[in-house]
């Protein structure tokens, strides 16, 4: 197969993976979004303990990505 033909069904290939990849993604963020929606509604989480844990969460996720992009000596 000439070298355009490949270089065009290899970007073909990964459009149609980054499609699923986006797809995969919306479905993850619907069932998390539902499943909060319901244990607010149901009372046993509440939104300011989401908000805090969600704040945590980050801060600690922030920290880890600083840690290993600026390695200690």
């Amino acid at each position: 197969m000439p070298r355009k033909a490949s270089d065009a069904l290899e970007q073909l290939n990964l459009a149609a993976k980054l499609a699923d990849l986006k797809e995969d993604h919306y479905r993850a963020l619907l069932t998390i979004g539902a499943l909060t929606e319901l244990l607010v509604d149901k009372g046993i989480l509440a939104p300011d303990e989401l908000e805090l844990k969600m704040r945590s969460l980050d801060a600690e996720m922030d920290e880890l990505i600083s840690a290993s992009l600026h390695p200690m000596p």
